[in-house]
Order: C-alpha cells, then structure tokens, then sequence
C-alpha cells in the first residue's frame, strides 16, 4: 500500500504537476497526524473488543474476510464486545484489492444495519475497504471514485478501530486506503488523515497462521515501505527512526516468523516493525517500487506484497548511485556491516542482504503474469504516478523504466535487456 492515488488527468491539467507534489508534500509531511492507541501482543484484540463496548456505540461494524470469519480469529474480539454489551454485525466477504462494487455492498450493509462505528479486521484489504467504507457513508453525496485523491470528503469519516492480521501493510496507521477500480483496471488511493484508526490492537497469536509465503510477501512489503521512506526526499527524523527500526526488526524477526510460524516474540516483532514502517512511509512516503507494484495489481491483480518484494532489488540497484550513504546506513542497522567499513561497500552488502532475504523467502525474481507487450503501457502509468506524488531520489525515464520493469519478465518472455538498467553478471547470478 502506499499514500499516493493514479491521480486523475484533469486534476494533472488543472493544477501541474508542480502543484500536485506541493499538495502531496503537505498531506504526509505537514497537517497533523493521529496516532492510534495501539495495545500490543496476544490477546490484544479481546482487550480491543473490552474498550470499543466501553465507548457506547450504537451498532459496530465488523469488516473482514470469510476465511478469518471461518477460522475463528474474531472470536476474542467478538466475546469481548458482547460481554461489554456493544451490539455488532459482521461484514466477511473482503477480496484480495476490494473492487469499488464490493465496497458499494458492504457501505449499504453498513446503512442498513444502522451502523456507527466500524472495527476493520484482518490484512490490507479489510483495512483499506473500512477507510473507504468510513468516508463514504460520511459523504453520501460522492461516489468512491469522486473520494480519491487528497481531502475530498468535506465530513470527517466514521470512527475505525483496526485489528491487523498481517505484518506488512501498516495500514492501521495510515492515512490512505487503496482500492480496486474494476472499470479501468487501475488503483485508486483516498486520502485523508481523518481515517487513521482510533486504536489497534497488535495480537501476534492472530498470525501464528499465516502461510509462510503470506508471511514472508507482507514482510517484505513493510521492509519495503521502510526503505523507500528513509531513501526519499521527504525523509524527516522521525521518519528516518521508524524506517531504521522497521528495518532492524524485519532482517532480526523475519526469517524466523518465516520458518517458525508459531513463535509469537518474532511474530509481534513483526507486527510492531510493520506499524513502525507504517509510521515512516505516512510521513515520507514511498517511491517507484510501489508505482511499479501498483500497476501489477490493478491490471495481473498481483498481490501488492509480492509485487513489491520482486520489484526492490531492480529499483534500488537503480537508484543505488542516489542513495549511496543512504544505503550503508542500513546495512549498519541491518546488521551485515560495520559502521567503519567504506560507504560502497556498505551499500553493496545491503543490498545483497536484501537479495538474498527474497532468496531465504522464496520470493521469485520474476511476475509470471507479466507479459513484454504490456511493459510499455505499465511503466508509463509507474511514471506518471511516481513523477506526480513521490519523492524519488533518483527519476526514471519511460524507456529506463521499462527495462527495470523487463527484468521482471519470465524467463520465455524476456527479451534481450538493457545493460544500463540490469544488474552486474555476478550479482544476476547470485539472484538466479
């Protein structure tokens, strides 16, 4: 997930793209940010449940998945919120990238329970689909597609309270919600301060069953939300801290929540790393491996998770010669290299950390579902959104771009690569 929507041409038109990054820059760098009151470890979100029944809402709504309502994960929350006496519906029928005609469907089921209140539970999706929920019945006289992009709802939106299940989005702290435009095939992010949840609960012992792969996509998602962060132009020292020490916990805690699903310090380390870099990226924002990922999922449907974990390697050896001290200082807080070693060589052993993180992961180095004819198409939606929104350190053109986004073609696709945007022969054999 990230902060910044496709913006709509008109709005390019109307006020240039100058303004549009000022406009950007004063969202998540300067008007003032809740934080949530965040409970964390297990059995956070029965201890959730105890204070949503104490605040006297007349109906919640209980937004989330049908294989979460199957597994049983809302029951501390939803035995807490009847013993408090708080009546609740539950909402479960939360997609992979919420399309707008789902969403339509789950804001009527909000009307027509007489709703007050909504608890967003369970990854990304249910996050983003309880924002976009919260601003719509607030604003009735706007559809979905008029709420994106920047402060669009005059009324602030319907409380949120959010119970993560995953590690990797941040968006229990956030202040977008990215959802699916089924008619162009595009995302579309609605962005508002006010829908950053009242309070979150952190319960590592709700992902103790997350599939290794799941586990090992949303990390890499919230490591990549701390990198872009700290390597972007709008970084600040508080931003810088949060990336800092998301990115100490992914590379501590990762490959352990990865390996050992079951142990509950790694997977609340998780957690906690996951809200960090959802703190760091609402200030400072993210960069070209999310415009490229956004792309992948509004037209493969991509999970945004796995997008983003191919994608990093070939954009931040790109952007390497930007963000070289950058780099090294990562690796310092990673822990694959010493203060006192030379910048470039810091940066390279951060770099080949993160390469052979993907590897211990068993992410891939390619998309199947990407196919050379809609390279073109995808790297100019990836550099419309990123040159109009992000701080990037270092820009791409339309062609450099598109031979970043090539190395991500399966093997009996690809064509020849560019040697200006593919890695050293070495290095593409280590990541083979």
């Amino acid at each position: 997930m990230s902060l910044i929507s496709d913006l709509m041409s008109d709005s390019v038109r109307a006020t240039g793209l100058s303004a549009l990054m000022k406009g950007a820059g004063l969202v998540t760098r300067f008007i003032p940010i809740p934080q949530p009151t965040l409970l964390v470890g297990p059995g956070s979100s029965a201890r959730l449940g105890q204070a949503i029944a104490g605040f006297g809402h007349s109906k919640i709504l209980i937004v989330t998945d049908s294989i979460i309502s199957k597994l049983g994960l809302l029951k501390g929350l939803t035995d807490a919120l009847t013993e408090g006496g708080a009546r609740f519906v539950v909402f479960d029928e939360i997609t992979p990238d919420a399309p707008i005609p789902l969403i339509e469907k789950a804001i009527d089921f909000y009307k027509e329970h007489d709703c007050d209140a909504i608890v967003a539970f369970g990854g990304g999706s249910s996050m983003d689909a309880s924002k976009a929920i919260a601003v719509s019945v607030a604003n009735p006289g706007k559809s979905l597609r008029q709420l994106a992009g920047y402060l669009k709802g005059l009324r602030s939106p319907v409380k949120i309270y959010a119970v993560p299940t995953t590690a990797g989005t941040g968006s229990e702290v956030t202040v977008a919600a990215v959802i699916s435009d089924p008619e162009t095939h595009r995302k579309l992010v609605i962005v508002d301060p006010r829908m950053v949840p009242k309070m979150a609960a952190l319960d590592p012992a709700l992902m103790t069953g997350l599939p290794p792969a799941i586990t090992a996509a949303t990390g890499i998602d919230a490591l990549t939300h701390a990198i872009e962060a700290f390597v972007g132009n709008w970084k600040t020292p508080y931003s810088d801290g949060m990336a800092l020490s998301a990115v100490g916990l992914i590379f501590e805690n990762l490959r352990t929540a990865y390996n050992d699903g079951k142990n509950l310090a790694a997977r609340e380390k998780m957690a906690l790393a996951s809200t960090y870099a959802g703190f760091a990226f609402t200030r400072a924002n993210v960069g070209y491996v999310h415009a490229i990922a956004h792309q992948f999922g509004g037209l493969y449907h991509t999970p945004h998770g796995l997008a983003n974990a191919i994608m990093l390697p070939y954009v931040l050896r790109y952007s390497r010669p930007a963000i070289t001290s950058k780099l090294a200082e990562l690796a310092v807080r990673a822990r694959v290299g010493r203060a006192e070693e030379p910048e470039d060589e810091l940066a390279e052993k951060f770099l080949e950390a993160v390469e052979q993180l993907n590897r211990d992961l068993g992410i891939p180095t390619c998309l199947q579902a990407l196919k050379e004819a809609d390279v073109p198409e995808l790297a100019k939606a990836a550099c419309h959104e990123a040159h109009t929104g992000y701080p990037v350190p270092r820009y791409m053109t339309q062609e450099v771009c598109e031979g970043i986004i090539r190395q991500a073609l399966p093997p009996q696709s690809a064509p020849a690569k560019a040697a200006s945007t593919k890695p050293t022969p070495r290095k593409r054999k280590a990541a083979a």
